[in-house]
């Protein structure tokens, strides 16, 4: 049996006057213990024992509070008490409810999606990782703070719904326009993202000028200014609901993984995108996919890695076979927040829907699914959902480490040979894929504080998850050892090997621009630093030895 499992499997256990009653995990539907109700030869203080298992717990758990009360005072009558146990017993069973709710939420089935398209996970689709064995108390903060968030996302939106000039039909066409976002969204977060294609962006401050909503703000500020709204004729409701869905399912008691890293992953792949070797070529299909991959990229993120999923067994690991088991959930669960917005309801499922107009070899017709009438398009601008997911996939599933020297590689041998092509659709896309890859290790080239908060986060989650293996008594994974692993040396290590190598490459491919001067410049400082703290680091604990030696000298 799975470590998780035996951590989630329920065991109530009770005794009461020498008679234990126990509901044991591993015995079979078909054991005893789950077979008809029997008539045992005993009863217990005058009950029944002739009864289902349930119906034996609660009357033993009234009798043991009827017994811990004492006798019953002239007020206090067999309906007082019998009350009082109803009320005791609805209490729990509502506590024991709200504790399995999310377990059975997030219990997901895999939905049929149309043919030849892959199936879609509905959000949620795992066991979340019980960090709570770690007693940590600052969790159950997160989790309330991060309800509020939503509450004040939730009330804003309607604010926006009612009074914003875009639902209004008066639709600004200004490049710089902030229309989509309301009057609490004005102010330094509309200066702040009137920069976001520039590389010192503070993603913290601007998470908590939106109240926790950068993910949400951000996403819509840039489809907004890069006309992908009206280029896609997509329904701002949708698109709401859609960026909502996908900011809600990440993780806020992740100290790295969650809404934060993916606004900033985002704003990074933007700056990319906006590179001149790049701006000047991609395509408004190529701009929806970036950006989307680079928000939902680490979607439902469990805040441990592969070989963690592997070692616990994980469901997810078998149903992905041990191969990019986090990525593909990423993509899948994107595409079930696809799906559940609609937001891509008004094109077609696939492109054998299209239909040739006769005497227009270059004109394609199609109903969409969502009855908003009879849509003629010309061939260069067909999509449909199923080519549109692909592509996201394809570019999701780069983001797998393990397959950072197959992408390196690849990148190098193009870069020797000069055969990138950018007006083909399959080099752009390949591009997409590198430039995501470096938006997401991109933290080292960022300035050294921005880049300090995040060396610390990412460090903060691999140390937990080392103490979540040193609790299941597994081997603690390489980089997660909080006694031996100090984040100056795996801060060094993850640039030299990773990170470094990709970026030498990517400069070379934009020639170099003045954004990867900056980021050069950047990660040669930061690593530097990190080199003079790990010394320092050394030097202490060198310190604390020899102090510690001298103590023993009597």
């Amino acid at each position: 049996m799975p470590v998780l499992d035996k951590l989630w499997a329920p065991d109530f256990r009770m005794q009461d006057s020498g008679l234990t009653v126990g509901v044991y995990p591993d015995e079979p539907p078909g054991s005893r213990l789950w077979g008809p109700p029997r008539t045992p030869p005993v009863s217990c203080g005058g009950l029944s024992l002739a009864l289902e298992l349930p119906a034996l717990i609660r009357q033993l758990r009234a009798a043991w509070r009827a017994r811990r009360r004492g006798p019953q005072g002239p007020g206090r009558g067999e309906g007082s008490v019998w009350a009082e146990t109803v009320l005791d017993e609805a209490e729990e069973v509502k506590q024991d409810l709200e504790n399995s709710s999310a377990h059975l939420e997030a219990d997901g089935r895999l939905n049929a999606g149309h043919a030849g398209v892959s199936l879609a996970e509905r959000r949620g689709s795992y066991p979340l990782i019980n960090l709570r064995i770690l007693k940590t108390s600052a969790q159950r903060g997160e989790v309330e703070s991060g309800t509020r968030r939503k509450l004040k996302r939730l009330l804003s939106f309607q604010r926006y719904f009612h009074a914003s000039r875009l639902l209004r039909g008066l639709v600004s066409h200004t490049p710089g326009s902030l229309h989509l976002l309301d009057d609490d969204y004005l102010g330094q977060a509309a200066h702040m993202l009137s920069k976001a294609d520039t590389w010192n962006f503070d993603i913290f401050l601007f998470d908590r000028l939106t109240n926790g909503n950068s993910l949400v703000t951000l996403m819509c500020h840039l489809f907004n200014v890069c006309g992908l709204i009206h280029h896609f004729q997509l329904d701002m409701v949708k698109l709401h609901r859609f960026l909502g869905l996908v900011q809600d399912d990440y993780h806020s008691h992740n100290p790295y993984h969650n809404a934060v890293h993916a606004a900033d992953v985002t704003q990074a792949m933007y700056c990319y995108m906006k590179e001149p070797k790049l701006a000047e070529q991609l395509t408004p299909l190529d701009v929806l996919l970036g950006l989307m991959a680079a928000a939902a990229h680490d979607v439902d993120h469990p805040g441990v890695n592969q070989p963690f999923l592997i070692k616990t067994r994980h469901h997810l690991a078998s149903l992905y076979q041990n191969t990019s088991v986090l990525e593909s959930h990423h993509w899948r669960s994107t595409v079930g927040m696809l799906r559940e917005s609609g937001l891509l309801s008004h094109l077609p499922a696939d492109m054998s829907l299209y239909v040739k107009v006769r005497g227009h070899p270059q004109t394609r017709m199609y109903y969409p699914e969502d009855g908003s009438g009879l849509r003629v398009e010309s061939d260069s601008c067909s999509l449909c959902r199923q080519d549109i997911e692909q592509q996201l996939g394809s570019i999701i599933l780069a983001t797998d480490i393990s397959r950072q020297n197959e992408f390196l590689l690849s990148f190098r041998e193009h870069l020797d040979s000069r055969d990138l092509d950018l007006q083909l659709a399959s080099h752009r896309h390949f591009i997409l894929q590198i430039a995501l890859k470096c938006a997401d290790v991109c933290n080292p080239c960022r300035d050294w504080e921005l880049s300090r908060q995040w060396s610390e986060r990412v460090c903060e989650e691999f140390y937990r998850q080392g103490d979540l293996e040193r609790k299941l008594n597994l081997e603690i994974s390489p980089l997660c050892d909080k006694q031996t692993d100090s984040v100056p040396a795996v801060q060094i290590g993850f640039i030299s090997y990773i990170v470094e190598p990709l970026f030498d490459e990517w400069q070379r491919f934009t020639e170099p621009s003045p954004l990867s001067q900056l980021m050069m410049s950047n990660l040669h400082k930061n690593k530097a630093r990190w080199g003079r703290l790990r010394c320092v680091h050394a030097q202490q604990e060198e310190d604390e030895d020899g102090a510690g030696d001298g103590e023993d000298i009597p």
